[in-house]
């Protein structure tokens, strides 16, 4: 198995120590020997160095740079004033080195080299690379993606042509007809179905038009049998909108209330809240803890709340919150039950027939495009002049569409809602959830929550706290860079995506070979 990462460790810069000795000093008579066998670079400690194993051993690397002069620099002046235009959006990074070990020279550790590379230099802001590419291997350069920007420079066997690599020359290069598969493990977007996909490729209809209606009550008929509520309001935008537009209703109440928080997105219902200047306690818990039910009962008994704000699946966590459990001690204190449901809305089946209020979105677990959200209740909810026009979801009592809704989104999330006939959807998920919970257990994972609901699954991982970066540079895009994952150190695992199996299956397989190349 050949896989890419950041070296990090002293044993990998020994290795790319005595990996350069041999290209530059034994292979290319760049330096002269020295009894070590080992060469590093005289710029080692602001290299970044991007390497491939296989399995355990260093099969190539390529160190590169962005402080500034370069080498070309000194050879060549200000390598700007060479650049073609293309090269110079964004920061500039030089490539110091890039040497593959004999028995591996295959194109292949080449080709992995060059797409690390791009995919790490993009993702970082850089917009170009330039190198000193030796002579003798410029057409493996070109191939890589590399093009001459200046004259040849050097002298006798150390000749070299000033060479510049961006991102879109990569991806018209032969190595980036090498596609390494990614597999992706993030909680939206979600890939698309071909059945999904197709909704976007028809002739769009207009939502005022009979046919988007009689399409919109279907949708909205399947959201309700699958929610158990009552009403359902649709509208364009994100989960954080639909939880907008369900707080401007508890704005509208005027009453005090309790939030609950016991992660990244209770604490974002609370920061709404705030904003909404509403009257409000809040019973904060730490992440990934469980609510504490019998206090929870105990403020409410007191008479002092007349509704409670709290995520049923909270994402950042992975953990389900108990919403049956509230529902029943808020329906004996005659207190109204607001919901985040974005998360665990179509990951398995509950019911909301006992809140106020709960939200939802067309991606995530239901598996199509971003971009609907969906606010149930089951009160009928009357327009109101004290709520921002687009947010008031009592204008779209009555059927009413007052505003633009795409008919594409619409259609598409209609053909994602069929996968829920007979609960075929749920039990997919459910089977995957079982799935990891074995391989948490097998693997001995620790996660963060104690609650996990099929949907996503936090992951603490002290052992190696790169561990998310080095899998995307081998195609393994965990969900790690919101801010408040990369805060705590936190890295998830999302089986929402139509390849889940497969992706696992491969990722572990990494993931072993990953841990017992640390381990060592």
């Amino acid at each position: 198995m050949y896989w890419c990462k950041i070296a990090r460790t002293e044993k990998e810069f020994e290795a790319i120590a005595r990996l350069n000795y041999q290209t530059f000093v034994e292979e290319i008579p760049q330096h002269e020997p020295d009894p070590s066998g080992m060469r590093v670079d005289a710029f080692h400690h602001e290299n970044v160095y991007v390497i491939v194993l296989k399995d355990q051993e260093l099969a190539g690397m390529i160190a590169f740079r962005a402080a500034r002069p370069f080498s070309l620099d000194r050879k060549l002046g200000p390598v700007e004033e060479l650049l073609p235009e293309d090269a110079l959006k964004g920061l500039l990074c030089e490539v110091r080195l890039m040497a593959v070990d004999k028995e591996h020279r295959n194109g292949r550790v080449f080709y992995y080299l060059a797409r690390a590379l791009s995919d790490y230099a993009y993702e970082n802001g850089y917009g170009a690379a330039v190198i000193s590419g030796t002579v003798r291997e410029q057409k493996l350069y070109n191939q890589l993606g590399f093009e001459p920007f200046a004259e040849t420079v050097g002298t006798g066997d150390a000749l070299f042509v000033p060479m510049v690599l961006t991102r879109e020359r990569f991806e018209h290069s032969v190595a980036a007809r090498f596609k390494q598969k990614r597999y992706s493990f993030y909680p939206g977007p979600v890939q698309q179905s071909k059945p999904i996909q197709q909704a976007f490729l028809e002739k769009p209809i207009s939502h005022r038009s009979h046919e988007f209606k009689v399409m919109l009550e279907r949708v909205k008929t399947r959201l309700l049998t699958m929610s158990g509520a009552a009403y359902v309001h649709l509208l364009v935008g994100s989960g954080t909108l639909a939880n907008e537009a369900m707080i401007a209703q508890l704005h509208v109440f005027g009453e005090k209330g309790l939030i609950l928080t016991n992660g990244a997105f209770g604490e974002r219902l609370e920061k709404q809240a705030k904003r909404w200047k509403l009257s409000y306690d809040v019973e904060a818990y730490e992440w990934g803890a469980s609510f504490d039910l019998g206090s929870i009962e105990k403020k409410l008994a007191t008479g002092n709340y007349s509704w409670l704000l709290m995520t049923h699946g909270e994402t950042s966590t992975g953990m389900l919150n108990d919403l049956n459990k509230l529902v029943e001690i808020c329906n004996r204190y005659n207190v109204l039950v607001c919901a985040d449901c974005v998360s665990s809305f179509g990951a398995l089946p509950f019911h909301m027939d006992g809140v106020y209020l709960a939200t939802g979105v067309s991606g995530k677990a239901i598996g199509t495009m971003s971009g609907l959200a969906f606010v149930f209740s089951n009160t009928e909810i009357m327009a109101s002049e004290r709520i921002p026009t687009y947010l008031d979801i009592g204008l779209s009592s009555n059927n009413a569409v007052p505003f633009t809704v795409p008919s594409p989104f619409v259609q598409s999330l209609e053909n994602a809602l069929m996968a829920y006939d007979r609960g075929v959807r749920y039990d997919l998920l459910h089977n995957r959830l079982k799935f990891i919970e074995e391989e948490v257990e097998k693997h001995q994972i620790q996660l963060l929550a104690n609650h996990p609901y099929p949907m996503i699954f936090t992951w603490k991982e002290n052992s190696f706290p790169h561990l998310a970066e080095d899998a995307r540079m081998s195609g393994f895009d965990l969900h790690y860079k919101s801010d408040y994952l990369l805060e705590k150190n936190l890295l998830q695992i999302s089986c929402i995506q139509p390849d889940f199996e497969d992706a696992w299956t491969k990722f572990m397989s990494w993931f072993e070979n990953y841990r017992s190349y640390h381990n060592e």
